[in-house]
């Protein structure tokens, strides 16, 4: 795209292309919107990732129009595997109206990219090498945000973007909602993520496999790890092997969670190859910010989508999904708020969109943040697994629960408890 003046105006400017982002601008390019889409990267590039895709992203995914076939280079799984107080059980996918009975894998490097172009199809326009350094605001209106100035390209040029509204999808960090006074509520669950590539004759699994208990093997006895694992075949002849770690456990900031995985996987059959010689990447890491952390979601011209909003999921820290579903909701509010008439009409129509996310979340978020708690104790942690992995209808109702995946209506009584507990608990 042709960047030679200092100076772009639009109807929306989103900055940030990593899902929350790019779903974003699709869905306003489809509307007919003029769409700038500011990366600070270029691609291909890498993030931090289980890779692994339920029905909730596959069903995005498919919304946009992206071809999600196996021949197309996408991996389907059945369901999930959990491993934990010796048991194994395999659960399909829920079979649902809302959402299809298989999810995905994808390496996040071309994943990422893949929406990215997506929303280039649809009309938005992509700066790659866009590093945005602070909002612009209008005095004369309570400071509100009418764009951005930023660097672009390898020279870092300083480039000024104007819009009347303004998409903050910059991710856990989100640079741009700290500029405009939109900070971390701290009380609220953070994660930490890290994994790495073995390659492995286990690429191919058709089941993602979540750990409940990790294990340290090496000493004389046998120590429990905090946290929960997981492994994904990617289908190319590698596995995706990491594991998440909660704040509300006591071991959280104490260890080193590089040589938690490198101890967990050691414990692992030889045969599986997740060996030190069969790493395929280094071991990365990165935040999971849970539960609606950063509030609120609309301010004087800025919507926050996906990670810069805090909307992973803290039952199961899968955050493509709400990235995803978050920037559908702000598309659609903003298509309506620049259609009306006049400036107070535009402002009451952007307010609604944290009450959307309120109504669609803040039920089940507050449900989540009680669980984090929970499992944060290892007792009761060992006590679930012992206990609960041995009644497969249980655990089925905790997959449904976990995963976020009910009918809205007409579903079955396991989807009515949960859609009736997301109800009545108090909105996140």
């Amino acid at each position: 795209m042709d960047a030679s003046a200092s100076e772009h105006s639009a109807d929306v400017i989103v900055v940030g292309a990593g899902p929350a982002g790019s779903t974003t601008a699709y869905h306003l390019a489809q509307a007919g919107l003029d769409v700038l889409l500011l990366e600070k990267t270029s691609f291909p590039r890498e993030k931090v990732c289980g890779d692994g895709l339920t029905p909730r992203a596959t069903k995005q995914l498919v919304g946009m129009g992206i071809d999600v076939s196996e021949e197309a280079g996408w991996l389907r799984n059945k369901g999930l595997r959990i491993i934990g107080g010796g048991h194994r059980l395999q659960l399909d996918w829920p079979e649902l109206a809302a959402y299809p009975d298989y999810g995905l894998v994808r390496r996040r490097e071309d994943f990422d990219e893949l929406l990215a172009r997506q929303a280039e199809k649809a009309g938005a326009q992509l700066f790659e090498r866009c590093n945005v350094t602070g909002p612009v605001q209008d005095d004369r209106a309570a400071g509100r945000i009418v764009g951005v100035t930023a660097k672009l390209g390898e020279d870092k040029r300083q480039v000024t973007f104007r819009a009347p509204v303004v998409v903050a999808a910059d991710g856990n960090s989100s640079r741009l909602s700290l500029a405009m006074g939109l900070h971390r509520n701290d009380k609220r669950p953070m994660g930490v993520a890290v994994r790495t590539y073995f390659t492995s004759p286990r690429h191919d699994d058709d089941y993602l496999e979540s750990w409940l208990e990790l294990w340290d093997r090496r000493g004389d006895e046998p120590r429990l790890l905090p946290g929960y694992g997981w492994i994904f075949g990617m289908g190319d002849g590698t596995s995706n092997v990491g594991l998440g770690i909660l704040n509300s456990s006591s071991a959280f900031r104490e260890l080193d969670w590089r040589e938690v995985l490198k101890a967990w996987c050691a414990s692992m059959p030889e045969e599986w190859g997740y060996t030190p010689e069969n790493m395929s990447g280094p071991i990365r890491g990165a935040a999971l910010p849970m539960a609606f952390n950063r509030k609120p979601h609309y301010s004087r011209g800025l919507l926050l989508v996906g990670d810069s909003g805090g909307l992973v999921n803290p039952f199961n820290g899968e955050g493509i999904a709400y990235a995803m579903e978050s920037g559908e909701i702000a598309a659609e509010v903003i298509v309506q708020a620049l259609a009306r008439q006049s400036p107070a009409q535009r402002e009451l129509t952007l307010r609604a969109y944290p009450k959307t996310l309120q109504e669609t979340y803040g039920g089940y978020y507050t449900l989540g943040r009680a669980f984090v708690k929970l499992i944060g104790n290892p007792k009761i942690m060992k006590l679930a697994t012992d206990r609960g992995l041995s009644h497969p209808v249980l655990m089925r109702f905790t997959l449904k629960l976990l995963a976020n995946l009910t009918d809205p209506t007409g579903g079955d009584a396991m989807d009515r408890v949960i859609n009736g507990l997301a109800k009545v608990a108090p909105k996140a």
